[in-house]
């Protein structure tokens, strides 16, 4: 979804507190055209240390939708409804530096040599993921993150999957507030995520 479709969605339906907080997300972007965003990053864990994996990992890019997997950060203004956070966007397409983030929660849990990035680079196993929703949620006042784990055997087979997930409050839509809340939940999905594949391998 582009920024002007996100724009002319209709507000009509949303409950006065509400409306003020998704307007104030909603319309700077009409007429922002080319003013500068700030850029905010995502954090790795720093999860427990674990005993080295039985063979190489692999972090394969994750899949995401195409609202997703891009440098700006979603809004949800109603429950079918999407923009972007005015003003803020990543370093990078979102899946990208959820999957940096991912492999340095590894090696922040003593994994370094087991663990790449590099699809070129031999592999025992691969860990799949797909982000389903990294979002904030207006009318909750929180923050969403969802993301689905897949371990599969590079000689064939999946070994495991799950689906972690996470929400963080937020007290305002500022940005600082918003990735400040983002990055606790995403947090605790990796740490997640890292005990799942070293329970497993």
């Amino acid at each position: 979804m582009d920024d002007a479709m996100a724009a002319r969605r209709p507000l009509a339906r949303i409950s006065p507190p509400i409306a003020v907080a998704a307007l104030a997300l909603v319309l700077p972007l009409a007429g922002c055209g080319g003013a500068p965003l700030d850029t905010y990053d995502l954090y790795a864990a720093r999860p427990a240390a674990t005993r080295a994996l039985g063979g190489r990992l692999r972090i394969a890019e994750p899949v995401a939708s195409l609202d997703l997997d891009s440098d700006r950060i979603l809004v949800r203004t109603e429950a079918h409804q999407m923009a972007v956070l005015a003003g803020a966007k990543w370093p990078d397409r979102l899946t990208s530096v959820v999957q940096m983030r991912v492999a340095q929660s590894f090696q922040n849990a003593g994994l370094t040599r087991e663990v790449s990035t590099n699809p070129a680079a031999a592999a025992d196993y691969q860990l799949d993921l797909d982000i389903r929703r990294f979002d904030l949620d207006v009318a909750a006042s929180r923050v969403e993150i969802d993301i689905a784990a897949k371990l599969v055997a590079a000689k064939g087979g999946v070994i495991a999957a799950d689906i972690f997930t996470a929400e963080a409050p937020v007290a305002s839509t500022a940005p600082t507030t918003v990735v400040a809340a983002m990055n606790d939940a995403l947090a605790s999905v990796m740490k997640r995520i890292v005990a799942f594949v070293a329970a497993r391998l």
